[in-house]
Parts: structure tokens; C-alpha cells; sequence
């Protein structure tokens, strides 16, 4: 069984007191979700509620049977479409989403997640004002199952080398958007043959094409809960990363010194004397020292955004 629905609204409702919507570039964000009815309706307010004046707003249900659609029911007037039919998992349900969105910018939020107040605003602003800028990712936040903001970390680090080498493995991809034309370049798809890490899959074929810019802000977060495939097995995750950045580094530049670097570094990983003294000597400072693959940061100083170099 198939349910799909289209809003007559092309987003959220919004104050007058705004900017035109013109003057902000489309957002199209896409929540996929199967019996999430514990955490959906948190989510989708988190995104209504931020009146952004250019939003296009899917959900793709994969067929839940737990109460999610009655909720989704109750916010349809306000978001672009939904869609509730039998999916092959979240990736595929991604995918149906970014088909049917039209917006220069693009992202997703899971059904668990949140975004910050302001945090669309923030991304919508910065793509508005920084034209060079295809790819970026907030500081990375976290919420605690009940919703609360528990963790805020520092602004982040990002460059293709240093990620094929493994200092930096964690792109928060609630807090990352981009161009539809990097995703065009990227194969305009996600990897639905995957149940895990397809979100990493999607960022090793965008750092062949583009810088990745830390904001400093605060764009959404992870609620940490115990039913997130992710935290389940974080092994399989891991091990599923690595084949992945071997499969990049058969083509990728310096791959011969990456892959002499990474078999040093999994060889340190196995000796316990010496694992934690790599981690704090070799990778710790791989991630935070300066260098000029990394892009500059992207701050906001009297109301404007502006590109601070490191």
C-alpha cells in the first residue's frame, strides 16, 4: 500500500516581519522514517519550527505501522509532500526523497535528530552570501534521548587527505548540507545497497570535488538513543569506514603514503602499550595541526558571514 500527499505550500508558514523568500535559496531537506513514532513528531517541529522562508520539506515512510503516519497526518498542510510505502531502508528512502526536490541546497535529518533554532537560517545565509562555498558542516552537537542539548563541540577540522588517512572520520551529517551541484557531480544518489555508513560513503565521493568549511554555528545534532543502528555496532560501522577509504585510496593522489600511513597506524592500533600513545602523538595531532589543505573557517562577525583563515 502506497500513501503520498502534496502540500499546496511550497514551506513552513512564516512571519511577514522575514525576508522575501527570494532572497534565500531553496532548502530541500528530506526526513526518511519507519515506526518512529517516539521521536517524528520532535523532529518535524524542529524543522517547522524554524520558518525558514524557502524550505521544501519531504518525508518518505517506509510503511510504518506504529502511529508515525498519524502524526505525519497532522503536519501535512505544512510540508511540501510525504509518501508512505515499502522501501529497501533509509538510504532507498533518501534517494525517493532527493528525487522529487527542486532546491539549490540540499540535506537530510533522521527521524530522531533535531536541528538548533536558527540552524536553517544559518546554512541558507551562508550558501546566500558565500557563493565559493559547495560543502558545509556545523560543530558538531548531541541530544540526549529526551532532547536536551548535551553535547557541543568545538568548531571541526576538515580536509580529504587527513580523512582518507583516518584523523578525522566524523562528519556530523545533521549538521551538513550542500549544492544540488556537487550531489550532481557526486552521482546524484546516496548508496541504497547499504544499511550502514552510506552517509560516509556519500562524503568520500564529495571530497572528490569539493572543500568541506567548518561554520561556527550551530546547525543540528544526534540524539544519542537506544535504537540507533549506528551506536548498535559501532564495529561493523568502523570496519565498513575502512573498506570504503580503501576502496578511494586505489585512485586517490598519494594513496601509496596514505596506505603506507594507515597499515602503520592499524599495526600501532594492535599493540596496547603503544594504541593509545599513536592516538595522542600521531593522530590527535594529524587532526588539529594547521595546514593548507585545510579551508578557512566560516564565522559570523556584524552580520555577515566572513572566511576566517586558520
Amino acid at each position: 500500500m502506497s500513501i503520498a500527499a502534496t502540500s499546496q505550500n511550497s514551506g513552513p508558514e512564516h512571519d511577514a516581519q522575514q525576508s522575501p523568500p527570494l532572497l534565500w535559496p531553496r532548502i530541500s531537506l528530506v526526513t526518511p522514517v519507519f515506526n518512529s513514532a517516539k521521536y517524528i513528531e520532535q523532529t518535524i517541529q524542529s524543522v517547522l519550527s524554524q520558518n525558514y522562508p524557502n524550505l521544501e520539506y519531504i518525508i518518505v515512510d517506509g510503511g510504518s505501522t506504529d502511529g508515525t503516519i498519524d502524526i505525519i497526518r497532522q503536519y501535512q498542510d505544512r510540508l511540501t509532500s510525504w509518501i508512505s510505502e515499502p522501501d529497501n531502508g533509509m538510504y532507498d528512502a533518501l534517494n525517493k526523497g532527493f528525487a522529487r526536490t527542486t532546491g539549490e541546497i540540499m540535506g537530510w535529518i533522521s527521524a530522531t535528530d533535531q536541528y538548533h533554532v536558527g540552524g536553517l537560517a544559518v546554512v541558507g545565509s551562508v550558501f546566500r552570501d558565500l557563493p565559493q562555498v559547495e560543502w558545509i558542516t556545523g560543530r558538531a552537537t548531541g541530544f540526549n534521548e529526551a532532547g536536551m542539548t548535551t553535547v557541543v563541540l568545538d568548531v571541526p577540522h576538515w580536509s580529504r587527505f587527513r580523512f582518507l588517512a583516518g584523523a578525522n572520520r566524523y562528519i556530523q551529517q545533521e549538521s551538513t548540507f550542500w549544492r544540488r551541484s556537487l550531489w550532481q557531480r557526486a552521482g546524484s544518489r546516496v548508496d541504497d545497497s547499504r544499511r550502514f555508513a552510506a552517509d560516509f560513503e556519500l562524503w568520500v565521493r564529495f571530497f572528490r570535488h569539493a572543500q568541506l568549511y567548518p561554520v561556527d554555528a550551530l546547525i543540528g545534532g544526534f540524539r544519542a538513543h537506544g535504537d540507533s543502528l549506528g551506536l548498535q555496532d559501532m564495529d561493523r560501522c568502523h570496519r565498513i569506514q575502512q573498506e570504503m577509504i580503501e576502496e578511494e585510496l586505489r585512485s586517490a593522489p598519494s594513496r601509496f603514503w596514505l596506505r603506507g600511513f594507515r597499515g602503520l597506524s592499524a599495526a600501532a592500533s594492535r599493540v596496547p602499550g603503544i594504541r593509545g600513545l599513536w592516538q595522542r602523538l600521531v593522530m590527535n595531532n594529524l587532526y588539529r595541526m594547521p595546514g593548507p589543505d585545510w579551508p578557512p573557517i566560516i564565522e559570523h562577525r556584524d552580520d555577515v558571514w566572513l572566511l576566517r583563515s586558520r
